[in-house]
């Protein structure tokens, strides 16, 4: 099983980073991980290519981006870097900028990094101080190794699972649930799991995991399989490129917010 730490490339790491604008963040991202030789030069630029035509959308969280591309025969092995920038820098998100830090992850397939990605969510949820202050590869892959899921469970007072839910008048326009939710990103691999991993970690707050299934894709894929879920999940620039897909489109701006995707639950289902 993949983890952070495993991912994390050697020497993949600059923790005084500089970067003038997102682009060169982008950049220096990517070339940690073409100088640890895990992915050629087309593969940075394919990263700075998705953010052009997309938009932030990689920014997920507060101050942090995660740069990523679809999996292709640029990348030689699963990775990722980590770039801290010194002075942060405007990646044009409406509420998560500026960004100090950007992890680039790159992947040759769309399943073997899944359980890293979990980790890492919850760890930039959790620990971000801590991350911010380590100062060597060192002690951040100390911090890495730590990113075990908490024994400690977050109270969210959990509405009763759906089929025990107390009986109620039921809206006018109120349909039966179809079991499923779609979290959407640019390419389906990075944000959206974030998103998804982070919604997943709500529902089973709620009881209501077996009740729901998630699944993170991309914009294309969403277009054509909205029908099949009870709404979608993004970012306001995924959401834009959307348009009307004939569900529910509900915009988060932090993918690591559990509070946050709890608030969007509860209006969505009307609890």
């Amino acid at each position: 099983m993949a983890t952070l730490e495993s991912l994390l490339a050697p020497g993949a790491v600059e923790l005084h980073g500089t970067a003038k604008d997102w682009r060169e963040a982008i950049r220096l991202a990517g070339l940690l991980l073409e100088d640890a030789g895990t992915i050629t030069a087309d593969y940075t630029e394919a990263m700075v290519h998705s953010a052009e035509e997309t938009g932030p959308y990689i920014v997920v969280a507060p101050g942090f981006a995660f740069a990523h591309a679809r999996p292709s025969e640029a990348v030689k092995e699963t990775s990722l870097s980590w770039a801290r920038l010194d002075k942060p820098v405007e990646f044009g998100h409406d509420s998560n900028d500026p960004v100090d830090l950007v992890v680039a992850f790159a992947a040759r397939s769309d399943s073997e990094h899944l359980q890293a990605m979990k980790q890492l969510a919850k760890l930039l949820a959790t620990k971000r101080d801590e991350l911010n202050r380590v100062d060597s590869e060192e002690e951040l892959r100390t911090v890495l190794k730590a990113a075990a899921p908490s024994k400690k469970r977050t109270s969210y007072a959990a509405p009763t699972e759906p089929a025990a839910r107390p009986a109620k008048e039921k809206a006018a326009d109120s349909v039966a649930s179809k079991g499923k939710i779609l979290t959407v990103c640019g390419n389906g691999l990075g944000t959206s799991l974030f998103l998804k991993n982070t919604l997943e970690q709500v529902l089973d707050e709620w009881g209501w995991g077996p009740y729901l299934n998630v699944e993170a894709t991309d914009t294309i894929s969403a277009k054509g399989r909205a029908s099949e879920a009870d709404f979608l999940l993004t970012s306001g620039e995924i959401a834009a490129t959307l348009g009307d897909v004939g569900v529910p489109v509900y915009v988060i701006q932090d993918f690591t917010s559990m509070s946050e995707i709890d608030g969007a639950l509860r209006e969505l289902y009307d609890i």
